[in-house]
């Protein structure tokens, strides 16, 4: 069984605002009591695919942790740059030991929407992130997954956290990142430009039916649409995320048309049973059917 790191949460908080605290908070033991007696699948440990763009490399790793999260480094010619590093103790061993292979200092560590096994090193994160972490919201998350995951997981980072503003273009092992605002219903973190040719957001665009977890309202649609646009728009080659590996611009695409369809849909059909019939229709044997009804329930309630 594979879980999310939305998923304790219930959404993809449509809203992080103080408002909302009490209600997602709902949505947090919600689910804890439909999944806290499940447990995980034994992990299996990961896998590295290497991407050369020329005056850099991104290597991707593919966790297959019970969370279903990706990590990233980026190597250039000076050293190297870690991204949402893994969370599960095995992952960051195999993490750890595949980034000492490369042998070049490691010069930043980014925390961007996925705290990891970083440890006591100093780490980078978005203006804010710090203070949300530790927070209700977010802290509640990592609190729960340590009941749940026990010491398959790491304990959470003790490191410093140097925080950058939005907007801001930082030069790292050669390299430059640019930090742009994330999709506004998401947790407050950030959209990464990496190298002017890799764009990084939380969720990869892909084939296929999307959760319930990035999806929980009207507003989230239109804010998905519009950080997918604007991702379309940097003139990137690859587009990856917290969860999924590496896509290209066809997927950004199918995403933003895909959304858009759902929107037309929802306007069309009256009831989350004819939603699900339409978008069947719409996409059919389209992975991720089977999720259309907990994405409906949520859209209908």
């Amino acid at each position: 069984m594979k879980w999310n790191r939305q998923i304790i949460t219930g959404s993809v908080l449509p809203s992080v605002t103080n408002d909302n605290n009490i209600e997602i908070m709902k949505n947090v033991f919600l689910f804890l009591l439909t999944f806290v007696a499940m447990v995980a699948e034994a992990q299996t440990k990961g896998n590295f695919e290497v991407l050369d763009l020329g005056n850099f490399k991104l290597h991707v790793y593919n966790t297959n942790d019970a969370l279903g999260d990706a990590s990233y480094i980026i190597e250039g010619n000076d050293g190297v740059v870690t991204l949402e590093q893994p969370l599960f103790r095995d992952n960051v061993s195999e993490f750890n030991t595949y980034v000492t292979s490369l042998n070049k200092p490691v010069q930043k560590i980014i925390t961007n929407y996925h705290v990891g096994g970083t440890g006591n090193h100093d780490i980078v994160m978005i203006e804010g992130m710090p203070e949300f972490v530790k927070g209700a919201i977010y802290g509640g998350m990592m609190q729960n997954f340590a009941k749940m995951f026990g010491d398959a997981i790491v304990p959470m980072p003790t490191g410093k956290a140097e925080e950058v503003s939005l907007g801001s273009t930082q030069n790292w092992g050669g390299v430059k990142f640019s930090f742009q605002q994330g999709a506004s219903t998401d947790f407050p973190a950030a959209s990464i430009i990496i190298g002017g040719k890799v764009y990084y957001t939380h969720w990869a665009p892909a084939k296929s039916h999307i959760s319930h977890l990035q999806i929980s309202s009207l507003a989230a649609i239109d804010a998905e649409i519009a950080e997918a646009e604007k991702a379309l728009k940097s003139g990137c080659e690859y587009f990856i995320g917290g969860h999924g590996g590496a896509a290209k611009s066809n997927m950004v695409k199918f995403k933003i048309n895909y959304l858009k369809t759902m929107k037309r849909t929802i306007a069309a059909n009256n009831t989350a049973d004819s939603f699900i019939d339409a978008m069947k229709k719409a996409y059919p044997n389209l992975p991720g059917e089977a999720g259309l009804s907990d994405l409906a329930n949520i859209l209908y309630k």
